[in-house]
């Protein structure tokens, strides 16, 4: 990055429309982190994504309602010189595509950006993202001393990986997601032809009232505490299974 410029910037605009990967957003918050430009971004973009709340974005868009709109972005205060500069850009090219029926899909997708929804559908929704071919592991392995040191460097805490094959939920893997605005780990273990993703990052206080169990989408969520960690199990395994598992991997040393 250069003066008031970044090439990354795009990049804020696809994490918002839900266009990157895990990694790709685990990098993106790293880089964001030191970057005014990319933060800036952010920041419009939620903006603009509440100024347009109840806006009827699925009709094409009349020019009155336009108007509105564009007032109302106009209407708030000024922005710092890197956000004016990515902003003008940015709003040019959303004037010129028309703002008709596409450009709303678009908007829409901002609406219902991840880091909007509340967390165990964020965690269903990451789980059948991950279901898709070539995106369940990072590293493949049933041995937790191969899984356990591919997060270092990678993570900025170390998850406990156990092997729980023994009770009858063999660990296949694991993988970089990003969850509740922060990157996470998400191990990988089986029961039968069902599906396990355990995703663990350090304990929050904001957490402290998060339901133990849950079911959202036909998937079963199990919430824990464990050694500083916070570790959500999200399967389609019947319920009682999964509490199963969440119990043997708390009983497991």
């Amino acid at each position: 990055m250069t003066g008031e410029h970044c090439d990354k910037v795009l990049l804020v605009q696809a994490e918002f429309d839900g266009e990157i990967d895990a990694a790709q957003a685990a990098e993106l918050a790293a880089h964001r982190a030191g970057c005014p430009v990319c933060r800036a971004a952010a920041a419009e973009l939620a903006q603009t994504r509440e100024l347009l709340r109840g806006a009827d974005l699925y009709q094409p868009m009349p020019d009155a309602v336009r108007g509105t709109i564009l007032s109302r972005i106009a209407a708030t205060r000024p922005a710092p010189p890197a956000r004016r500069r990515w902003f003008a850009g940015w709003r040019q090219g959303w004037i010129g595509f028309g703002l008709g029926a596409a450009c709303a899909a678009g908007l829409a997708f901002l609406l219902l950006a991840p880091s909007q929804q509340p967390l165990v559908e964020e965690l269903v929704a990451s789980h059948i993202r991950a279901l898709q071919p070539g995106h369940l592991e990072d590293v493949v392995s049933t041995d937790r001393h191969t899984v356990k040191p591919w997060f270092d460097g990678r993570l900025d805490f170390a998850p406990p990986v156990k092997d729980l094959a023994a009770a009858g939920f063999p660990l296949k893997g694991g993988r970089l997601d990003y969850v509740d605005g922060r990157p996470v780990a998400a191990l990988v273990y089986q029961r039968d032809k069902h599906l396990i993703d355990l995703f663990v990052w350090p304990e929050s206080s904001r957490l402290a009232g998060a339901p133990r169990e849950a079911t959202e989408s036909g998937y079963n969520v199990v919430h824990w505490s464990a050694d500083g960690m916070t570790l959500w199990a999200v399967s389609d395994l019947e319920a009682g299974q999964l509490a199963d598992f969440a119990r043997d991997w708390r009983q497991k040393p």
